[in-house]
């Protein structure tokens, strides 16, 4: 059975005035007016948006796609089952490691110290915290050996204490430190300011100390933001090139590293692009493969709550 169409309203026309020869004649309509079609608005605003950030993640990506194109599958396998390349990728592992616990543990109560008070001086520690994000890579090797070095007043007293710095272990984590530290000091401190301070108060009037307050709200509040600068100066160290090549050439064997001589990855990659480019595009390859390994999990506990959780980082 045919639908019943809708009538659609009749329009009733009147004139108004008397009857005359005249042309000129007003006429008015009674009844609702038929509806126009609404023509749709195009938003240029969101058009722009996704432009400028398709650009911005499309730069992003077509390096990593002419890397791994470049590099291939057989690349990708030879350079991973390199000996001499997986002793750089454990050693470059092993030495972030101590960097990152080294600039967490001094990082995250500096940017709590910012944060929560206001002293003289205070705007220049915060421009020294940034410093070294603008220094460039070599300069930063530059400035570690004039001040470590054996002829140098520091540099005597450690050589006296029996701690090994240039060309050891204790070089590349220094130049990691220096490099990295910083984005742990500004996320914390962006963290501990945004935290309620009621929060912090309501804990306090349930009985805590300062210093329980601090382990059961403050710091779980800001743990997320101390977590990615965390892995911010994890990747600052990983990719640094320059201070290595002034500082810790090559790595000999000394407290903590076993051995044997060895050198971080990036080093390792930066040498070998000299003698064999297409290996060093497959190391460099299975480098990016597990710095983005390493984010995705970090990532994965994060959204799925397990890091935050009772037995987490922060129980």
């Amino acid at each position: 059975m045919a639908a019943v169409q809708p009538s659609r309203p009749r329009r009733r026309w009147f004139r108004v005035g008397p009857k005359s020869p005249q042309p000129r004649r007003r006429w008015f309509r009674v009844g609702p007016k038929p509806p126009r079609p609404r023509r749709r608005k195009i938003r240029v605003a969101p058009i722009i948006a996704g432009a400028l950030s398709a650009s911005l993640v499309a730069l992003f990506v077509l390096p990593l796609v002419a890397l791994f194109g470049d590099a291939g599958l057989a690349g990708l396998v030879a350079a991973a089952g390199n000996r001499t390349f997986q002793t750089t990728v454990v050693y470059t592992l092993f030495a972030s490691a101590i960097a990152v616990f080294l600039g967490v543990l001094t990082g995250v109560p500096l940017g709590y110290v910012l944060a929560r008070y206001r002293f003289r001086g205070r705007a220049l520690l915060e421009s020294v915290v940034l410093v070294p994000v603008v220094i460039p890579h070599l300069v930063v090797g530059l400035s570690l050996l004039l001040l470590l070095e054996p002829n140098a007043p520091l540099g005597r007293y450690v050589a006296r204490a029996g701690i090994p710095v240039l060309d050891a272990t204790a070089g590349v984590v220094l130049v990691m430190l220096y490099v990295g530290a910083s984005y742990v000091v500004l996320s914390s401190e962006t963290a501990f300011r945004a935290v309620d301070p009621e929060l912090i108060e309501a804990a306090r009037s349930l009985g805590a100390t300062p210093t329980e307050a601090f382990l059961s709200v403050t710091l779980p509040s800001a743990g997320r933001a101390i977590v990615t600068g965390a892995l911010l100066m994890w990747a600052r160290g990983v990719s640094e090139v320059g201070g290595f090549l002034v500082l810790a050439y090559a790595v000999y064997p000394s407290f903590p590293w076993p051995g044997p001589v060895t050198n971080t990855s990036s080093v390792f990659i930066f040498n070998y692009y000299g003698i064999d480019p297409s290996a060093a595009i497959g190391f460099a390859g299975i480098l990016v493969l597990v710095s983005l390994a390493i984010f995705l999990g970090v990532r994965l506990l994060d959204r799925t709550g397990l890091a935050w959780s009772r037995g987490g980082w922060f129980p």
